[in-house]
């Protein structure tokens, strides 16, 4: 009797582990603002049928704008090869938000800016530090991340929005 149970155990572990499909992570709702005012929640991001890139920065922190200047030098070039749409995610407070728009404005950036004055966006998607980076699948699944920033890091970026534009897995060497 031992043996059978151990043996129905076993089997239906093995079958419900082929028969569970790999969980997607998709994006918390949350409210932002665009830098005209308007309210836009976190999920329609995800709604364009295109690979995503979130990079939570602020004004005041250095590798934050060397990242996004970094990005925005190439940006045109990445969309001759792939197309994607690129969030910029400001979690500078709202006594600093003012600064976005000007400081946004002067770089001449392309991406879309949105701002996270109370840190919700911020907090629900587990970012300790930025600058921090995220890329979406076509489906709107968070299919990959990286915190911090050296040059150069765009390079491995642009590998990780062509294997995801391709259906691939941008953790696979």
């Amino acid at each position: 009797m031992k043996n059978l149970i151990l043996f129905t155990t076993v089997l239906f572990i093995t079958f419900s582990s082929f028969s569970q499909e790999e969980k997607k992570v998709k994006l918390p709702s949350v409210n932002l603002k665009s830098l005209d005012g308007t309210v836009v929640n976190s999920e329609d991001i995800a709604t364009e049928g295109k690979v995503v890139i979130i990079n939570f920065w602020a004004t005041w922190c250095k590798p934050c704008i060397k990242e996004l200047i970094a990005i925005g030098e190439v940006y045109e070039d990445w969309q001759e090869e792939v197309d994607f749409v690129q969030y910029a995610i400001s979690i500078d407070d709202a006594n600093s938000s003012s600064r976005v728009a000007p400081f946004v404005n002067s770089k001449g950036w392309e991406c879309k800016i949105l701002l996270d004055e109370n840190s919700e966006f911020k907090r629900a998607m587990n970012v300790v530090n930025v600058p921090h980076t995220f890329v979406l699948d076509k489906e709107g699944n968070i299919v990959w991340q990286h915190a911090g920033y050296a040059t150069g890091d765009e390079e491995s970026l642009l590998e990780v929005i062509k294997k995801v534009n391709n259906g691939e897995d941008p953790s696979a060497h």
